[in-house]
C-alpha cells in the first residue's frame, strides 16, 4: 500500500474533519489538497473539481489513481485497507451501534446544516439570517438529544462512544460538536457528548485534525 494518499479537504468542513481524524488514528501520511468552499463562489463548483467529485462536495480521498467519495465510506475503506487500529468494534452488535451513532450525525444532522443547504436558503428563498440560525440550532438539538440518550448510562459507552477506544462514531461526533459551537448551540443538556468530545481532543490524532490546525485555515479566522 505504498500509493500516495491525497485528501481534498476544506479546513472547516465537518465531513473532511471526520476523514482527517480517521487518517490520523491510522497513522497514515497524507497530503491535504485545499478546496475553498466559499472563495470565488466556491472552488467545489469548478469544472476541474467536478471531474474529481461530480457532486461538488468534500472530502475526496485519492489513493493512487483511485478516487473515493463520501466520508463514511472513506472511513470504512481505511478500516478495511489498514485494519489496525480498528475504527469498528469486534462484534456485530457493537459495530451496529457505532454505525448508528455515526449515521445519526452524517445522515440526520449534518445534511440539514450543510453549506449548500444554507446557501440555498439565502440565494433562492432569501431566508433571513435569524431564521437560518434557528433552523441550524433546532436540528442539531434534535440530533444531539437522541445521541445523548443513546450514550448516557449505556453499558457500552466508555471513555468514548463505544468503550475505551475511539471509533467511527467519535470521528463523526467531534466535528459535529465543533459545528454546534460554531453556530452557538448551547451544550448544557448534552454532558455525555461534551465529555466524550473532550476525551477525544486529548488524543493527538484528534487534535491534529482540528480546523484551526489545518494549512488552509485563513489567518483572519484564527
Amino acid at each position: 500500500m505504498g500509493e500516495q494518499l491525497r485528501l481534498y479537504s476544506y479546513w472547516r468542513s465537518s465531513a473532511s474533519y471526520r476523514v482527517r481524524i480517521g487518517l490520523n488514528l491510522k497513522g497514515l501520511a497524507y497530503e491535504i489538497v485545499p478546496v475553498h468552499l466559499v472563495r470565488n463562489g466556491g472552488e467545489q463548483h469548478s469544472e476541474a473539481y467536478r471531474e474529481i467529485n461530480p457532486l461538488g462536495l468534500v472530502p475526496v480521498l485519492e489513493h493512487g489513481s483511485r478516487k473515493m467519495r463520501q466520508s463514511i465510506a472513506i472511513l470504512e475503506y481505511l478500516d478495511e485497507t489498514w485494519p489496525q487500529p480498528s475504527l469498528l468494534p469486534a462484534t456485530a452488535r457493537d459495530r451496529q451501534r457505532v454505525r448508528a451513532l455515526a449515521q445519526t450525525i452524517a445522515c440526520d444532522i449534518h445534511p440539514l446544516n450543510n453549506l449548500r443547504v444554507l446557501q440555498y436558503f439565502d440565494r433562492t428563498w432569501s431566508v433571513p439570517h435569524p431564521e437560518r440560525e434557528d433552523w441550524i440550532k433546532h436540528w442539531v438539538r434534535e440530533g444531539f438529544s437522541a445521541i445523548e440518550a443513546t450514550l448516557t448510562d449505556h453499558p457500552s459507552t466508555g471513555r468514548y462512544c463505544e468503550g475505551d477506544t475511539p471509533t467511527l462514531a467519535d470521528c463523526c461526533l467531534v466535528p459535529q460538536v465543533y459545528n454546534a459551537r460554531r453556530f452557538g448551540v448551547p451544550l448544557d443538556d448534552f454532558p455525555t457528548i461534551v465529555r466524550i468530545e473532550q476525551a477525544c481532543l486529548e488524543l493527538p490524532a484528534f487534535d491534529a485534525a482540528r480546523p484551526e490546525n489545518q494549512p488552509d485555515m485563513p489567518e483572519q479566522a484564527g
